[in-house]
């Protein structure tokens, strides 16, 4: 009986070490994620293509530029409020790197077009980085020009490159809008050719 005892206790110790390494891994992990804050139009676009890329954890969209607090789309939507809509990512730069994301986000809307994306006018669609570090800024800052000194555009690059300051988080029923309104009209025909474009340009960056 003893020994019985002494097996369970062991092996409840054993499951409690396990536990207890498997969350210390977890904290760790998360402790080396990194964020960045994209603008590039509508943020339903832009969250659509950024749930899509391995290692990022979360893309949020929401608001951000602007200085009067809590700001609401419809206010943005007046296009007098400074703030963009922006997508925060949250990603794992052991999976993605920056470099791999700015990648992205300037592949995948129209950088030259200020204060608009297709039909989508107003600076609140203005194309922006809000950099999280002063590394973030120097790798937007080097990919921006390398872009112009290429001549990769035919037309000047507009992307505004800022220090964030702060994030408001959209809306409820914007979170997922592309996944939970696929039969929307503007999803149909504005979000479904980026993201299957997306999809054949970035093969190698979808999660599995």
């Amino acid at each position: 009986m003893r020994v019985k005892l002494n097996i369970s206790m062991f092996l409840f110790v054993l499951l409690l070490i396990t536990n207890l390494q498997s969350q210390e891994m977890d904290t760790n992990n998360k402790s080396n994620y990194q964020v960045v804050t994209f603008g590039s139009g509508c943020f339903w676009c832009t969250e659509a293509i950024f749930n899509l890329v391995d290692g990022v954890i979360k893309a949020v969209p929401g608001y951000s530029g602007g200085t009067e607090p809590n700001p609401t789309y419809e206010l943005v939507c007046s296009g007098e409020t400074g703030y963009a809509e922006v997508v925060q990512v949250t990603y794992d730069p052991a999976i993605i790197t920056f470099k791999d994301l700015l990648e992205i986000f300037w592949q995948t809307h129209d950088p030259t077009t200020l204060n608009r994306q297709g039909a989508d006018v107003g600076p609140q669609y203005r194309s922006v980085i809000f950099y999280h570090s002063q590394q973030q800024k120097e790798e937007a800052d080097y990919f921006k020009k390398t872009l112009i000194n290429e001549g990769i555009w035919p037309k000047p690059i507009v992307t505004e490159i800022s220090a964030f300051t702060k994030f408001y988080q959209a809306e409820d029923y914007h979170m997922n809008y592309y996944k939970n309104n696929p039969a929307n009209g503007y999803c149909n025909y504005v979000i479904t050719p980026k993201v299957e474009k997306f999809k054949k340009v970035f093969s190698d960056k979808l999660i599995k």
